[in-house]
């Protein structure tokens, strides 16, 4: 089964802003990455894709718990 979801949300700028200042500063920078339309280096993308499978594997050991899709819109 696949969904798909589409969010359409008109922020300020300072409402940006104010938004990104309350985010980790690994996402900060992720962030401002995308804002600044640059591709993730190769690094950032096996670095990502690694944590993601560390994080599933130990959901499926029962060692940890995956995010749910609100939390994980709530993030973005």
């Amino acid at each position: 089964m696949q969904t798909s979801l589409n969010i359409n949300l008109s922020l300020s700028f300072y409402q940006l802003v104010e938004l990104a200042r309350q985010l980790p500063k690994k996402k900060q920078a992720e962030l401002a990455s995308i804002l600044l339309d640059e591709e993730p280096s190769k690094e950032q993308i096996l670095q990502g894709l690694k944590e993601a499978i560390v994080e599933v594997n130990l959901a499926k050991q029962g060692k940890g718990k995956l995010k749910s899709a609100r939390e994980f819109i709530n993030e973005l």
